[in-house]
């Protein structure tokens, strides 16, 4: 029998059309013999949608029609139901029909409102086994505050950084640049805290910069940050793959940038008609580094995924300041554009056993999970215990 893989992309995120160019590459990169393939599609209004025309990239130009050509579907919110489910359509309907019952969930959302823990935390409810990071590692490694500051506390090196907040910053302007000023020298750069693909990051060569930058980032996050920027810059990534406790690191890339740090059109704007998404983007794989830098890089990159209690497929950013080869971890990106694939490519695997590996994660560590304990077989309320206590809460009565 084959498995039932439900792919789910798209999202309310300013990364949805990436999320969706990295989704049909790993739809494309199943093995049909093996997997039966749901494509889960979520407007940017939200709304979930099943159906073949949502595999032809092409049909996205008209977000309007695509929706109308395809099935509005939704999954309960309750723990072991794994039906995908067609919105009732008439009042006539007395339930849902089932649309297909899922086996495997692999979320490809990039972003807010996918990537940072909320869409895992419905995976999670409803207890589906799926592929990823989980809800605690997906909202850490989705902030760069938090992320930074886990690293930071188990010994990965990061660059200098201050952080606020939006109303911080609407109300106390002044103090914010000069704390900046005096903790770091400029240049630095400016980000919202939980945005990837470089939306609303800026550098700042000055104070009059900085503000600019700060009131651009202010746009896209509740939360900022400001980092001390390399001047001598060589950014490398390398993924990781599996879990917190057994991992492997690919191969380094090192990518091309057009400015002093990588841009949204440097990373999915150089697509071609076979290469889109972060598999277009210029790079040189394996990048050009003495063997003693890049194993160092892919240890530290496996380091951060295990701290970070990371699982699936990951992406870890590291910065190289050429002036004296020290190495920072910029970031990670627990659901990498194009997840990566054309990194394990380069390292020995193929895409299509990338996602053999995922859908094994998946069931793996569901296994896992439910060894663990959750619940006592006990009701305190049928032994007579708790109601004593419950009486000097304000307003309980029984």
């Amino acid at each position: 029998m084959k498995t039932n893989v439900a792919v789910f992309f798209g999202g309310r995120s300013v990364e949805h059309e990436i999320s969706v160019i990295s989704a049909l590459q790993a739809i494309n990169a199943f093995d049909k013999e093996k997997y039966n393939i749901i494509p889960i599609y979520i407007s940017k209004q939200g709304r979930w949608y099943t159906g073949d025309n949502l595999l032809n990239i092409r049909n996205y130009r008209d977000m309007k029609q695509l929706v109308e050509n395809a099935e509005e579907v939704f999954m309960r919110p309750e723990f072991g139901d794994f039906n995908l489910y067609k919105v009732k359509t008439g009042m006539l309907s007395k339930k849902n029909p089932v649309v297909s019952e899922l086996h495997v969930a692999i979320p490809v959302l990039h972003g807010t409102n996918g990537e940072d823990g909320i869409f895992e935390g419905v995976l999670e409810t409803i207890g589906i086994p799926f592929a990823g990071c989980n809800t605690l590692s997906s909202a850490n490694g989705m902030d760069k505050i938090t992320m930074k500051m886990i690293l930071r506390e188990s010994g990965i090196p990061v660059v200098d950084y201050v952080w606020f907040t939006d109303r911080q910053w609407l109300s106390d302007k002044d103090g914010i640049v000069a704390r900046i000023e005096e903790k770091l020298s400029y240049p630095v750069i400016v980000k919202p805290a939980n945005l990837g693909s470089s939306v609303g990051i800026g550098k700042a060569a000055n104070r009059e910069e900085l503000i600019e930058k700060i009131d651009n980032a202010e746009k896209y996050s509740q939360r900022i940050i400001v980092e001390h920027m390399i001047e001598q810059l060589k950014e490398i990534n390398c993924s990781v793959l599996g879990d917190a406790d057994e991992h492997l690191s690919s191969v380094c890339e090192e990518p091309i940038k057009s400015g002093d740090f990588l841009s949204y059109e440097d990373k999915y704007m150089g697509g071609t008609k076979t290469s889109v998404g972060m598999a277009a983007s210029d790079k040189r794989i394996p990048a050009d580094l003495p063997e003693e830098i890049s194993e160092k890089i892919r240890k530290m990159a496996g380091e951060t995924f295990r701290v970070l209690s990371c699982h699936g497929v990951s992406r870890v950013d590291v910065m190289i300041d050429e002036k004296d080869n020290s190495v920072y971890v910029n970031e990670i990106n627990t659901i990498p554009g194009s997840l990566s694939y054309y990194l394990w490519e380069a390292t020995g695997i193929s895409f299509s056993e990338l996602m053999d590996r995922l859908v094994n994660l998946a069931l793996g560590r569901k296994r896992a999970v439910e060894r663990k304990t959750f619940t006592y077989d006990h009701n305190i309320f049928a032994m007579g215990g708790g109601v004593k206590g419950a009486k000097g809460a304000k307003g309980a009565k029984f």
